[in-house]
């Protein structure tokens, strides 16, 4: 169980963020017997000495210009110790040792040479190599061969470390079971502070009180629609407030839970609510009823909820360390995933993989778990040391984001699948309970119990450009959100 408290301290290990245990994902050996194809031969093992193709540097008549062609072409086909050897080649074959003797010669020094046997077959399909698998590549030479350019490597993308806006939140809340930040497709922020909800607005920093709960109630969750221009809000009392941002108007107010309600999740008109309750409510916002369907499953309180990106499941968490997945027309778990230790809040859709599904699990689990739900498979497992809060992925490209808590209230950015880390960003001092992405894909903006939010340039623009967003420098500073 996750405690709404605040703690400063922790005892628990220290392990790193890169280990990785998969079952579908291994790096080649780089000393494994390479099979070529069956109609490929394999370069390394063939004997192209059998050609006997002349020496272009016997030839001291030849053009210099062709004598440097044909030494280049004869590199890139069969390697760079081709050239100079006994008629212009080398036999590029490993040692070998043959029954009743060796079969060799000495060089200058005295040293033998060790050959392959006689043998009149020029192509082989088969080689014992110590090489990597990229010097099979016939320009993938260690040395560069004379006359060739080689592009440089391209530079991994370098992460900023440090946020460049920061909000002051007051009255922000500790406590991991609510979502309280959610940013629109309008480039709007909703914040959840105390009883109150305030939006944000990006492109000119101004901020607006959209509602005040009173002194017995409090924000427990906020999401906006799909189009940006309605907001849910969940309430301590178990209600659900539907409010107009543009006109600051609430239009509807909808019951059915017992307790307080901390999870959202939109699709399209269906606006699904998990509750303490231990339940999870459709809303479809255009009946007249509070909800159409009641899900059960969870023995204690959901905490997390999210719909694919087509609309088609829909993934919730809870503090009973499950994962269940339903579809539209279920009312019990159509899949269920047991193996977090913990309450799982963190739940992100891949938008670049049809049933690709990341969850994070707290304090005692600390791992984030990938499935395919369309195979009912768990793909990998990372340990990233610290209480898994958050997950977002990018839309642009196949990264995601993980905001953490105890012990290290860190922030991390990593490449899916090989789960290499890009960067790790601190700042905050309490746990980073809330994030939520920019509708261009490129900021997120991270929410502690340090009463701040904290906006990153995390993910690169859909051009894979490093221009500036509408709220990028222009907005560097420390305001006040309310």
């Amino acid at each position: 169980m996750e405690t709404p408290s605040t703690s400063t301290s922790s005892t628990e290990p220290k392990t790193p963020a890169s280990k990785l245990l998969s079952s579908s994902y291994r790096r080649p050996s780089s000393s494994r017997t390479i099979y070529s194809d069956r109609f490929i031969p394999s370069r390394s093992s063939s004997n192209f000495a059998l050609f006997n193709l002349p020496n272009s540097s016997a030839n001291s008549s030849s053009d210099d210009s062709h004598s440097a062609y044909t030494n280049l072409l004869k590199s890139a086909l069969f390697g760079p110790d081709c050239v100079g050897g006994v008629n212009g080649f080398q036999p590029l074959t490993p040692e070998k040792s043959v029954s009743g003797g060796r079969f060799g010669s000495r060089n200058s020094d005295g040293n033998v040479l060790q050959i392959s046997p006689p043998n009149c077959n020029i192509f082989k399909y088969k080689t014992e190599t110590r090489k990597s698998l990229h010097s099979l590549s016939p320009f993938g030479f260690d040395d560069q061969l004379p006359g060739v350019s080689h592009s440089p490597v391209k530079a991994p993308r370098k992460v900023p470390r440090s946020p460049y806006k920061v909000l002051d939140a007051p009255a922000l809340q500790d406590d991991f079971y609510l979502n309280l930040v959610d940013w629109s497709s309008h480039n709007v922020l909703a914040v959840g502070l105390g009883n109150c909800v305030y939006l944000w607005h990006a492109s000119s920093s101004k901020v607006v009180k959209l509602c005040d709960l009173g002194i017995d109630d409090s924000v427990c969750s906020v999401g906006w629609a799909h189009r940006g221009t309605h907001l849910a809000v969940g309430t301590s009392n178990g209600k659900l407030q539907l409010w107009d941002a543009s006109r600051c108007k609430r239009i509807r107010t909808m019951e059915g839970h017992r307790l307080r309600v901390g999870a959202l999740a939109w699709s399209s008109s269906v606006l699904s609510s998990g509750s303490r309750d231990k339940c999870i409510l459709q809303r479809d916002i255009r009946a007249q009823e509070d909800y159409v369907s009641k899900l059960s499953g969870h023995k204690s309180e959901v905490c997390g909820l999210k719909w694919s990106y087509d609309n088609r499941e829909l993934a919730s968490g809870g503090n009973d360390n499950r994962l269940f997945v339903w579809n539209q027309h279920s009312t019990q778990p159509v899949l269920k995933y047991c193996e977090h230790t913990a309450a799982v809040k963190a739940i992100a859709w891949s938008p670049h993989l049809h049933g690709l599904l990341a969850s994070g699990g707290g304090t005692a689990d600390r791992c984030i778990r990938f499935w395919n739900t369309t195979t009912n498979s768990h793909l990998s497992c990372m340990d990233t040391g610290s209480q898994v809060c958050n997950l977002v992925w990018s839309k642009n490209v196949n990264e995601l984001v993980s905001t953490h808590g105890y012990s290290q209230n860190q922030i991390i950015c990593v490449r899916y699948p090989t789960m290499s880390k890009l960067a790790t960003l601190t700042g905050h001092t309490y746990r980073v309970l809330y994030l939520a992405i920019s509708p261009d894909g490129q900021t997120i903006v991270t929410g502690a119990g340090d009463e701040t939010l904290r906006f990153w340039n995390v993910f690169p623009s859909p051009k894979s450009q490093n221009t500036e967003s509408e709220i990028g420098a222009s907005s560097l500073g420390r305001t006040q959100i309310r």
